[in-house]
């Protein structure tokens, strides 16, 4: 009982220190202006994605809606971070309560578990409009599109709530520095003064289900999309079958890429700075290109864009 009621004080009373990129503090100033304007890109971009997938009705499948989900949930996925990291910058200090860690740990996996969900269920749209595309109105219905998005909310939010409580509940040691920009659980369990071993077991079950199996649903999804395209007697017929999930491929390119190496990878302190920078990528990098992606990539996106930003001028 003793020891509970220190882990409670501790709680209450005390938080972490995230030290961000100290080999650049002489630089905060800059940092917080180019970390400002790309927070100001990922939200105007994003909106303007989510915007035009509502207001036209060309856009009104089940491609778009699950970019529109895409769009939202990237906006909130950055504002998990970059705000207290911008804070951070314009402050110069790291500080954050131990709700306030528990809270943006919270956010961060929930967001990016159900973002690994979100980009397989990408991927099977993908699939059917190019392998099946007479019965792709049929099987790719609203009702279904629906059921997939709330069905990842439904499965990530208990399962993250797991995590974090059994993190927080950990006994920390008296240094409570994070070498990160964000409460990430890693760098979390490395500060903890008992055994993280159910820790482990339960992160890498996460990431398991959460992130490998989607990503193998992916792989096998392009596998049977290359063999279709590649039926296709035309070349302009197969660049043009391809063209509609290129986009799609840029961004699961971009977000698995980073947190792959992260996650996957063997931590040691030589390669704590390598991870924060990695962790850039699918934190802020990847938000920031997912609308360029679509808007290069995709002439429905481009035409909706041009109709919309004519209108309001």
């Amino acid at each position: 009982m003793p020891q509970r009621k220190g882990l409670e004080n501790h709680t209450v009373g005390s938080g972490f220190i995230l030290l961000g990129f100290p080999d650049h503090s002489s630089l905060q100033g800059l940092c917080f202006t180019v970390f400002l304007v790309i927070y100001l890109l990922i939200l105007t971009g994003n909106s303007l994605i989510a915007l035009i997938t509502v207001v036209d009705s060309s856009l009104h499948n089940a491609m778009y809606f699950f970019l529109r989900n895409l769009s939202i949930l990237e906006i909130c996925y950055t504002s998990v971070t970059l705000p207290k990291m911008l804070v951070g910058f314009l402050r110069a200090d790291g500080r954050i309560s131990f709700l306030g860690c528990a809270a943006q740990l919270y956010g961060l996996v929930l967001l990016g578990s159900i973002e690994c969900l979100l980009l397989a269920a990408m991927a099977y749209d993908r699939c059917i409009a190019i392998c099946d595309p007479l019965h792709y109105p049929l099987i790719m219905s609203r009702g279904l599109c629906t059921r997939l998005v709330v069905g990842s909310w439904v499965a990530v939010v208990p399962v993250q709530a797991g995590q974090t409580y059994q993190v927080f509940t950990l006994p920390f040691c008296a240094s409570h520095d994070l070498h990160h920009f964000f409460c990430d659980v890693p760098p979390l369990l490395e500060l903890a003064c008992a055994d993280t071993f159910w820790n482990q077991v339960m992160l890498y079950t996460i990431i398991l289900l959460f992130a490998i199996l989607p990503f193998s649903f992916i792989v096998t999804s392009y596998i049977q999309i290359i063999r279709a395209i590649l039926k296709i007697p035309s070349g302009l017929g197969r660049h043009k079958a391809f063209s509609t999930c290129s986009s799609h491929l840029g961004v699961v390119t971009l977000f698995y890429g980073s947190a792959t190496v992260i996650y996957l990878k063997p931590r040691s302190k030589d390669s704590v700075d390598t991870d924060k920078y990695l962790a850039l990528f699918y934190t802020v990098v990847t938000p920031m290109f997912n609308p360029v992606i679509y808007s290069l990539r995709n002439k429905e996106v481009r035409i909706a864009l041009k109709s919309l930003l004519w209108t309001k001028s």
